[in-house]
């Protein structure tokens, strides 16, 4: 649905602190590529919660990747009303998602830190702005998404400010990601009805006006 969450992924775990076998949830899976991705290549358990697809779906895509319940599972899940045990995961990592619930100042004290124990963390990676400019959208970027699709991307100060207002856990970093072209150039690739919309944007130059950000957190 967007460009390469694998590489995001990569980007936003490394260095990382979570322990091998941690029980992880991926919030806003999607069709579970980074869940799966999660549990191969770093050892965690997943949780692959997401509220628009198919959980059914994605337990034959998880088993068709050699994956067993016991190390993935596919859960329908509100990023707003999450259904789990409190202190339940040993971190959350939430790819091209956050954006879309998080920019509650409220969001990660009442909806997400519950859930997670002490001292663990929260992954984000979010598309976004290299500086915000919605009270003067480029027309660049409205050959692809309109204002309300754009209200969703934000530059890092805004990412900065909304998460600094945190009182539950301490801010390691808010900062642009590297991989922001690399990525886009595999998404630009692709032939699906998104990709060849967004590449309107993207041939126009609308490029040079958006990134990707990565966000982490620990609980006090």
């Amino acid at each position: 649905m967007g460009p390469n969450p694998i590489k995001l992924l990569e980007e936003l775990l490394s260095n990382h602190k979570i322990k091998s076998g941690s029980i992880v949830c991926d919030l806003g899976s999607g069709q579970g590529l980074t869940s799966v991705f999660l549990a191969k290549e770093y050892g965690f358990t997943v949780y692959a919660a997401d509220l628009w697809s198919d959980p059914e779906e994605n337990k034959e895509f998880f088993e068709s990747m050699g994956l067993t319940n016991k190390e993935i599972i596919p859960v329908k899940a509100d990023a707003t009303n999450l259904p789990f045990e409190k202190n339940f995961f040993d971190a959350v990592v939430s790819v091209d998602s956050y954006n879309y619930f998080g920019r509650d100042p409220n969001y990660p004290d009442d909806r997400l830190l519950p859930f997670v124990k002490s001292k663990g963390y929260i992954y984000i990676a979010l598309p976004g702005m290299k500086k915000d400019c919605h009270h003067n959208l480029p027309k660049e970027l409205l050959l692809s998404w309109t204002p309300e699709q754009l209200e969703y991307m934000h530059d890092v100060r805004y990412w900065t400010e909304l998460i600094n207002a945190c009182k539950g856990a301490e801010v390691i970093s808010v900062r642009e990601m590297e991989s922001n072209e690399e990525v886009w150039g595999d998404w630009l690739r692709q032939e699906n009805q998104y990709a060849v919309g967004d590449r309107k944007a993207m041939v126009a130059g609308g490029g040079r006006y958006l990134n990707f950000i990565s966000i982490v957190l620990r609980k006090k």
